[in-house]
């Protein structure tokens, strides 16, 4: 019953067409839902877990999101860390053709998880920054480029991934069971955990010097946006990008810092600072536009021991 309710309120809220702006009703309203005490920490293998991967998909359906094959859902097994149970869950992958006759068979990914830690006794991890932030974000821009479709040299995918708190599992299985030859995608650009902007606009970012004058390009795309960027060479951290990483595709791992609520029940949708997510959001999609409109060759720039923070 909770799944047919909530598939008709999905029907009612994307009956409105796609907008070109990214706005706080709109981050607020999905990550509402996301950190919802009805969707009980988006814990693979449970129906709330469901209930998202269906917003998702509907969203990327409203927003004209390409699937592949027909379907925007790819299936997988993911081992859970405590239980060692099996359940099934997925991924969310759509995609955005390019226009340039040779460009557009190159693949820009931008990608998020939306799963959580769950529920645990009558405490509900929310994962409203963890990672509802990101994949609001994820839902947002996506929204945005599909406005802007015609402007695509290459092509964009954008991707919800599951079981990232299970060990980055959607991504692992992604990049070995990729829709598009891994030879074929550029830039891998993840988020997670991009609502608490600070009052410094700090956004911290990891493998900026693994593509081409990406650390002058971050940096570049700060002051426009109201954006204090922190723009780190490599060190790529702990999140879904590490799986593209390992294969040699060039990523750049997006957030805006911890927190005393991070893995928390008190991880919740009120603490978000919409407005500065709104900045984040539109810093990602024109470093995301930048890198699928250029004409500038994008390949992976591996790490050099001598190398360094910037």
């Amino acid at each position: 019953m909770k799944f047919y309710f909530t598939t008709l309120l999905f029907c009612a809220a994307f009956s409105a067409f796609a907008q070109q702006e990214i706005t706080v009703q709109e981050l607020k309203d999905h990550i509402s839902f996301l950190a919802s005490d009805e969707e009980e920490g988006r814990f693979p293998g449970t129906i709330a877990n469901e209930d998202v991967v269906l917003y998702i998909d509907m969203d990327f359906q409203k927003s004209g999101l390409v699937p592949f094959d027909g379907n925007f859902l790819q299936e997988f097994n993911a081992k859970l860390r405590k239980s060692g149970e099996e359940v099934s869950t997925w991924n969310i992958i759509g995609f955005l053709p390019g226009n340039d006759a040779k460009l557009k068979n190159e693949f820009i990914v931008l990608g998020a998880h939306y799963d959580h830690l769950g529920k645990v006794g009558d405490s509900i991890f929310h994962g409203a920054d963890d990672n509802a932030s990101g994949t609001a974000a994820l839902l947002e821009i996506s929204e945005k480029v599909a406005t802007h479709k015609s402007e695509l040299k290459r092509s964009v995918i954008f991707v919800a991934f599951g079981a990232e708190e299970q060990g980055l599992l959607g991504s692992t299985y992604f990049t070995e069971n990729p829709p598009v030859p891994l030879s074929t995608i550029k830039v891998m650009l993840n988020m997670d955990m991009v609502g608490h902007l600070n009052d410094e606009n700090h956004v911290y970012m990891g493998g900026a010097a693994s593509f081409p004058n990406g650390q002058e390009l971050m940096k570049s795309l700060g002051a426009p946006n109201g954006i204090n960027p922190i723009v780190i060479a490599y060190d790529v951290g702990g999140s879904d990008h590490v799986s593209f990483f390992k294969k040699e595709i060039s990523v750049l791992g997006l957030h805006t810092g911890g927190h005393e609520d991070y893995h928390k029940p008190t991880d919740t949708a009120d603490k978000i600072h919409y407005e500065g997510e709104v900045k984040v959001c539109n810093y990602i999609y024109d470093a995301l536009m930048h890198l699928a409109t250029t004409t500038d060759d994008l390949y992976f720039i591996p790490e050099k021991k001598e190398q360094t923070e910037n």
